[in-house]
């Protein structure tokens, strides 16, 4: 029982690095911050986000692409890592920012319609000194959703 337990976790562990390195990447800035971002624009991206990942390099990311603008909103189900959240409306400007809890069915959501989420590892964006009224630099070559 312990053995098939630790073969299926492995076969997880390595679907879930599969299919991250499937996802495509962009990179983004803000300021003079470089942020390398998986991209989720389809709605199964959107829907399995960061789930199921135990770390992530301090500068990437994952940038949502929403098909319109609208109050969007984040949740964690099944994302281990801490998490901020930045909801950007269509020209990359920074509306709010949100701390995300790691397991947690709390809504996170826009302030106002936004097309964009770019979520990193809790605290970045406070590091680094970034704060709503920023832009995001990049996103024109994200593709369109779906």
């Amino acid at each position: 029982m312990f053995r098939a337990k630790a073969v299926s976790g492995i076969v997880l562990s390595i679907l879930v690095t599969a299919a991250a390195a499937q996802v495509p990447s962009i990179e983004l800035t803000v300021g003079f911050h470089r942020i390398e971002a998986e991209v989720a624009a389809d709605q199964s991206t959107r829907m399995q986000g960061l789930m199921n990942r135990k770390r992530m390099e301090p500068h990437r990311g994952m940038l949502f692409v929403f098909p319109w603008a609208a109050r969007h909103c984040m949740w964690m189900r099944n994302t281990f890592l801490p998490l901020s959240v930045a909801f950007l409306d269509d020209q990359g400007r920074i509306l709010n920012i949100e701390d995300m809890e790691p397991q947690t069915e709390n809504n996170h959501c826009a302030s106002a319609p936004v097309r964009f989420a770019l979520e990193m590892n809790r605290g970045y964006f406070a590091e680094k000194g970034i704060k709503p009224g920023q832009r995001v630099g990049g996103l024109e070559k994200s593709p369109v959703p779906r």
